[in-house]
């Protein structure tokens, strides 16, 4: 996936973060106190400035009372914090379901992260496996067939519109084989036909319409009406030898 980076914008945004802190002297840390409202947050107090950071980042740096650091340090620790921030962020996001990574890297966008450190955080947790758009794409792709009766153009737009790059859904899909998709679409089509009242060709056409409509292919379509015509020719054949006139 191709991330776009617009350094500018966190370069601004850290700036505002420290935009009061002198930068011709030591800044001495007075006092830490944890936020009441904001887990795992802490507010740095240095004299008359002071930060929030996570956690996480206060311990790695030793942001306790009476270190003392310099602007630039601090704006090594407010770029450590802004990951740890999307991080943090990222977890929450895919605690109730898996997600792709062109969803996550919308996620966190809608919270203000910049592109560098959304492109950092997406490699994090591609490589510790939280994200895994091939993976994603598999289960999906059998999800939908299995479960939703879904044929392959409806997934492969769904996985499109999910930000799965083509050659992964082209992978996805061709774990699925013309058997079980056969047997998807013929168990959709079964039960819409069982529905359907009228002649055999406004049958053939409503059903038909239904299965195009859930992303079944046309070749695919004619099989399954042809099997369900035959089956249709065949109980008629059985009410007659049973019951004759």
């Amino acid at each position: 996936m191709v991330i776009q980076l617009d350094a500018e914008f966190e370069e601004q945004d850290e700036q505002q973060v420290l935009a009061d802190f002198p930068a011709d002297q030591e800044l001495e840390i007075t006092r830490v106190e944890r936020l009441k409202k904001s887990n795992y947050r802490y507010l740095i107090h240095f004299g008359d400035y002071n930060m929030t950071v996570h956690e996480d980042v206060m311990i790695k740096y030793r942001m306790i009372t009476g270190s003392t650091f310099v602007k630039a340090d601090l704006e090594d620790i407010v770029a450590a914090d802004e990951r740890q921030r999307a991080y943090v962020e990222g977890l929450r996001y895919l605690e109730r379901k898996p997600r792709t990574a062109q969803e996550m890297a919308r996620r966190l966008r809608e919270k203000e992260i910049g592109e560098t450190v959304i492109a950092e955080v997406l490699l994090r947790l591609q490589e510790e496996r939280l994200l895994d758009d091939p993976l994603y794409a598999k289960q999906w792709a059998e999800q939908r067939m299995k479960n939703q009766r879904k044929g392959k153009m409806w997934i492969r737009q769904e996985l499109r519109e999910k930000g799965i790059e083509k050659s992964l859904i082209a992978e996805a899909l061709d774990e699925i084989t013309p058997e079980q998709e056969l047997e998807s679409a013929l168990q959709t089509g079964r039960k819409k036909w069982n529905t359907l009242r009228g002649d055999l060709n406004d049958k053939r056409r409503k059903t038909g319409a239904f299965l195009m409509r859930r992303g079944f292919s046309g070749e695919m379509v004619r099989q399954v009406l042809g099997i369900l015509r035959d089956e249709q020719d065949s109980e008629g054949e059985e009410e007659e030898f049973y019951f004759p006139d």
